[in-house]
């Protein structure tokens, strides 16, 4: 009879984890404070999609602060911010392969690293790895008008080439997309 009561206390507990497990899970996303958003682009019908959660200012000090500079940050805010290509690109000149990536960056107040990382399904930069980069290229902030919430934009320019814009408080970065051959 004992081992009975304790399958049956453990079979309860296992449902309560179970069912605040779900109830977390299907939460509405657009309810959080830093929503999911998405930015799309078809460049000569390469899909290219951005998903990410965008975070908001809200009198917060960002670059040096809540974003630490020389990290690893994950480039949004909540899950991953992916970012996907139907077909191979170049970034910056440099070929990465069609798929989806991890989409992190390392700020700096004078450059910054963008990250495209083989796992995409990581929560956030917690555990990301160096050796899982697919590419790293490098930019240059640049001083931007006031932007509350955290946005991606890409800026198509032809057929064949994008510009993707990230934008949040008063920082701007960009990196050039362009259709490999």
């Amino acid at each position: 009879m004992h081992r009975f009561t304790n399958l049956k206390l453990w079979f309860t507990i296992w449902s309560c984890v179970c069912f605040l497990m779900q109830d977390l899970q299907g939460q509405d996303k657009d309810s959080r404070p830093s929503p999911p958003l998405k930015a799309t682009a078809v460049l000569n019908g390469n899909e290219i999609s951005i998903a990410y959660s965008g975070p908001s200012v809200k009198g917060r000090e960002i670059w040096g602060s809540l974003v630490p500079y020389d990290k690893v940050w994950r480039t949004g805010a909540n899950e991953n911010t992916t970012i996907s290509f139907s077909k191979p690109v170049m970034i910056e000149g440099k070929k990465l392969p069609a798929g989806t990536y991890g989409l992190h960056s390392i700020p700096s107040k004078n450059e910054w690293i963008i990250i495209f990382s083989n796992d995409s399904k990581e929560w956030g930069s917690f555990k990301y790895k160096q050796e899982h980069d697919a590419l790293r290229v490098t930019v240059k902030p640049q001083a931007a008008e006031f932007q509350e919430q955290l946005i991606f934009a890409i800026d198509k320019a032809g057929n064949d080439k994008a510009k993707v814009v990230l934008a949040w408080e008063k920082v701007k970065i960009a990196f050039n997309i362009e259709n490999a051959n």
